[in-house]
């Protein structure tokens, strides 16, 4: 009973030297679990779902042929650059507001809405039609 619990031991702190057949049989055991591990075991998947009371895209102000949206941050996954992003919030406006699905608008101005702790929220855009 000594070697196998001291085999267990040097397996679990990882104490085998590279090349020996202890070693090989310890990541061949971790590739066994790592290939053959049913995918309905783990549950972590991002929440990308919406809340059913959030407004995505709701009008703030309307002025002649400006507009002003608030869109919500949780729709556009974070863009590193302002074409991105302008693209982006074109298609949710698109997308989440029926006036304006033919996509006939341009954006004027991007303003963010942050939360106390400074994340974005929000954005609201200006567009013109």
């Amino acid at each position: 009973m000594v070697g196998l619990s001291t085999f267990l031991n040097r397996v679990f702190f990882w104490s085998y030297e590279r090349g020996t057949w202890q070693y090989d049989i310890a990541v061949g055991m971790i590739l066994i679990f790592v290939l053959l591990t049913p995918t309905h075991w783990f549950h972590d998947q991002p929440q990308v779902d919406l809340p059913a009371n959030a407004a995505e895209v709701a009008l703030v102000s309307k002025n002649g042929h400006s507009e002003v949206y608030k869109v919500d941050a949780r729709l556009l996954a974070t863009p590193e650059r302002i074409p991105a992003l302008q693209n982006n919030l074109h298609t949710a406006l698109q997308k989440g507001s029926p006036p304006l699905s033919d996509g006939r608008f341009s954006i004027r101005k991007i303003e963010l809405i942050r939360d106390e702790s400074g994340k974005v929220v929000a954005y609201q855009v200006e567009i013109n039609h």
